[in-house]
């Protein structure tokens, strides 16, 4: 069974930095997509980033730039670093993962069938 394990998350001000990480156990496999996505307060769930099994990233308009999506491979392990962050990237922010038989689209193109429990960012201005 599948477990996203999601960490660091907090309060920053304005223009501060956090760095989440998602910890994956459970399954290995060669392909896979990651992606970071956000809830904020009465919105829709979206995408913030994505990255592959082979190490292509894929950022949306409002965290190219300003988001890292990495992973380290030996750990299990996915990262969302967040710089010059913004009251309006308050969200609760989740890790998710599919594992295709074969990683044959970009992962933007992927439905995620596996979702952490989420942590809070808070930006204040």
């Amino acid at each position: 069974q599948v477990q996203l394990a999601e960490s660091g998350g907090g309060s920053v001000q304005s223009g501060g930095s956090l760095r989440l990480s998602c910890a994956v156990s459970g399954r290995t496999a060669t392909d896979y997509c990651m992606g970071w996505f956000r809830q904020a307060p009465g919105k829709v769930l979206v995408p913030a980033a994505h990255i592959d099994s082979r190490g292509r990233t894929h950022y949306m308009d409002f965290s190219e730039g300003r988001f890292t999506i990495s992973q380290d491979t030996a750990k299990n392990t996915i990262y969302l670093q967040m710089d010059s962050l913004k009251p309006e990237d308050t969200a609760m922010y989740y890790c998710a993962a599919i594992f295709p038989i074969k990683l044959a689209a970009p992962c933007p193109n992927y439905q995620y069938d596996h979702w952490g429990q989420g942590t809070q960012v808070t930006v204040s201005s």
